[in-house]
């Protein structure tokens, strides 16, 4: 049945293998919800199914399991009220035993039959694309739209990518070799055979901003490669990833296969159950995405397993000059405000020279950049019912906390405002706030500020300004970079400059691409080569690790 699975999907896997290898435009998953698109019924039904979760026991049979928990509360103020298994210390030998009990089968299933089943998996999970929706909409505070795109077409888009490439990487060596070397008489003849093995378990942390774009990357090429998948989903963002779970566990027992290869680790916050799940000697993958320090701790404590990572980092762009300063103050403001800059590759820095830039518009000061940037934010949210749209609501306390403190560390050029949410009255909506530094203010800037905070950085020059930029993203790293400049060598300088600090570059964004928005297929999102991640999505690196190449050899006459 896998075989067969994999036949029905070849169509979508070819697209993706042609696409990883061109790195030109594809998009596997439809991101309009439009009726058009996904038919009448498609939105209303999948809001429908997401409301039939809501006050309920999310069912599922997980081995190790004590009792249930409740742990989820909306960033839009709806009671979601969903238990879930909870999983505890003292469960963790059961429930490792059991995902390692069908990991023969998965490995007896092939590269194809394995792909078969995921890629039957990524499509019923489309099928549910507008359930997920709605389940990260009321999780992570992400719009609707949003939430339909970054949390289903496109995390479907990057899983697949994932699932190309871990294809590609395991399909690199032939499944049998005939081996002979001459010798005095008959050559001496040799039989061998490769397989593919996975590494054992691997172990999915899930974050509560993307718990579905972050989570499948790592869920999907661990599971293709052959490895069984415990997803521990963040307190506050389990729905997604429970819907997940039950969507893997169903085709896998509908393919002969153990439903316990993907398990469900649900915890009550405070409870601590990453540690020692992650340090579990039958762990040997881990994906997380979060804060550095508990990123850290990983790399250097559960020291038996490969694990990735994406931390923090402090987004950087330089504004040196520009031939449309209307377009260039527009295309930030909605970088700025997308999600309430609560994205892993919102700009936190704005690196401006004191004495000013040269634009299309004349010579604008420092203060008129800011003023620029803050008149461009106004118009862009200044309907309450498009902003919302746009910023989604506060996901959780400790981004309020930031904000409310930020205004002390300098000049406010641009106050945060409250928004009254008109479909959700009790959620938390703030616009984002802008605060002038000088380029001493180190402390403030070269730490990350999660949340709709950013620095406009007074620098001498754009000489410093490289230079800081530089500095601040190879030692505290960054996910992205942009640089706005009319003069080349400026340019090169910058890309130099990026090189040098390991991250992704952006240059001269005016139109309707933005610098915290990446492409499956064609952008790579993190680098690996700077201290905001320790990988990519997705290349050869970020699947390789996921199995090895065990052989048998015989001789044959």
């Amino acid at each position: 049945m896998t075989t067969d699975l994999l036949s029905s999907h070849r169509d979508r896997l070819d697209g993706a293998l042609t696409a990883i290898r061109s790195r030109g435009y594809h998009s596997a998953f439809p991101e309009s919800p439009s009726p058009r698109v996904y038919g009448e019924n498609a939105a209303a039904d999948g809001k429908s199914a997401f409301e039939a979760h809501l006050g309920t026991e999310y069912a599922l049979d997980i081995p190790g399991a004590r009792g249930t928990v409740v742990s989820e509360q909306s960033p839009y103020g709806i009671e979601l009220d969903v238990a879930y298994p909870r999983v505890v210390e003292d469960g963790l030998d059961e429930l490792l035993a059991a995902a390692r009990h069908g990991l023969v089968d998965w490995r007896r299933a092939g590269i194809d039959g394995r792909a078969g089943v995921v890629l039957e998996i990524l499509d019923r999970l489309h099928k549910r694309v507008f359930e997920l929706a709605n389940a990260v909409q009321h999780t992570s505070g992400q719009a609707f739209v949003m939430a339909f795109q970054a949390g289903g077409a496109h995390a479907l888009d990057r899983a697949l990518e994932a699932v190309a490439y871990a294809y590609e990487e395991m399909h690199r060596y032939p499944a049998t070799a005939a081996w002979e070397k001459p010798a005095k008489g008959d050559p001496i003849r040799m039989e061998k055979t490769f397989t593919v093995a996975g590494r054992g378990v691997a172990l999915v942390i899930g974050c509560n901003t993307f718990p579905t774009w972050n989570s499948w990357p790592g869920l999907f090429a661990s599971l293709v490669t052959g490895n069984a998948v415990v997803v521990k989903p963040h307190p506050l963002a389990v729905l997604p990833l429970a819907i997940t779970v039950d969507v893997c566990r169903e085709v896998l027992a509908e393919a002969g296969l153990d439903p316990n290869l993907v398990t469900l680790a649900t915890e009550r916050a405070g409870d601590g159950l990453a540690k020692p799940l992650a340090t579990r000697p039958e762990v040997k993958l881990i994906d997380f995405t979060g804060g550095s320090e508990f990123g850290e701790w990983l790399e250097q404590n559960a020291t038996q397993a490969t694990v990735f990572t994406e931390k923090a980092g402090v987004n950087a762009v330089i504004v040196d000059s520009t031939d449309s300063f209307k377009a260039l103050c527009g295309n930030l403001a909605f970088t700025l405000s997308l999600y309430s800059g609560q994205m892993c590759t919102t700009t936190q820095n704005l690196f401006v020279p004191a004495g000013g830039i040269e634009t299309d518009d004349g010579h604008k000061t420092f203060e008129e950049v800011g003023a620029g940037l803050a008149t461009a934010i106004g118009k862009l949210l200044g309907d309450d019912a498009r902003a919302v749209e746009i910023l989604g609501g506060i996901v959780n306390q400790a981004v309020i906390s930031r904000l409310e403190l930020a205004p002390e560390y300098g000049d406010v050029v641009l106050e945060s405002r409250a928004i009254q949410h008109p479909a959700y009255p009790e959620a938390l909506v703030r616009t984002p706030l802008l605060v002038a530094l000088d380029a001493d203010d180190a402390s403030v800037y070269g730490r990350e500020c999660f949340g709709p905070v950013s620095f406009l950085v007074r620098t001498a020059d754009t000489a410093q300004s490289i230079d800081l930029f530089r500095k601040t993203v190879t030692e505290d790293g960054a996910m992205t970079a942009g640089i706005y400049s009319t003069d080349e060598k400026v340019l090169e300088q910058t890309r130099d400059a990026a090189l040098d600090a390991g991250v992704a570059l952006s240059e001269n964004l005016t139109g309707q691409v933005f610098v915290n928005q990446s492409a499956a297929f064609s952008d790579f999102h993190g680098t690996g080569a700077n201290p905001a991640a320790n990988a990519t999505y997705t290349d050869g690196a970020y699947v390789a690790s996921r199995f090895r190449v065990l052989q048998s050899r015989r001789h044959v006459e």
